[in-house]
């Protein structure tokens, strides 16, 4: 059975890894897609497009669609980005628009839920939400990838940060390098 997931996209720099991990899902699993208004001026300033993918796209303001309801099943959702605002609100259980709401759905199941946060510096404040989000059983990520597998273009970078979202979410792919151990 094919797998089923939710991506929500908030206003966060770093929408291009909102755009790698739906060429990904779109091709091995049914997704549903939920953009922020703030996302989308994101877009086009970072000049990334978020349509044309076969999925199922969802208004933000729309809280009476199907995933924001806990007898619609899937199998797990990621923001991503994951603002500040976002996180707060999740990690707050305040599901004031259909993002926040499908993951406060996706925490009381007991679903994997992903939280790609992408800011610098994080205040107390982002802190203590990143820490109630996981006691709440969100899975909190910050994109900072790895280097050991010597990237060479930010594609490279961007890969690496996806592998591991895709990796929580159980949805095999060829992304990036996995780490091998030394070779002292």
């Amino acid at each position: 059975m094919k797998k089923e997931f939710v991506i929500g996209v908030t206003g966060a720099s770093g929408v291009i890894y909102a755009r790698r991990l739906l060429e990904v899902l779109c091709s091995a699993a049914t997704v549903h897609i939920v953009v922020s208004d703030v996302a989308r001026q994101i877009c086009e300033i970072e000049g990334v497009r978020l349509d044309g993918f076969d999925a199922i796209y969802a208004e933000n303001s729309d809280l009476g669609a199907d995933i924001a309801s806990g007898s619609f099943r899937y199998d797990g959702m990621a923001i991503v980005p994951c603002s500040m605002k976002t996180l707060a609100a999740v990690s707050n259980g305040l599901a004031n628009n259909l993002i926040t709401r499908a993951a406060d759905v996706c925490l009381k199941e007991k679903r994997t839920c992903i939280l790609l946060l992408r800011e610098v510096p994080l205040s107390r404040v982002h802190l203590r939400n990143m820490l109630q989000a996981d006691e709440a059983g969100a899975t909190v990520m910050v994109a900072s990838p790895p280097f050991y597998g010597r990237p060479k273009t930010i594609d490279d970078l961007v890969d690496m940060v996806v592998a591991r979202v895709l990796d929580h979410l159980g949805v095999e792919h060829r992304l990036g390098v996995r780490w091998s151990g030394y070779d002292a």
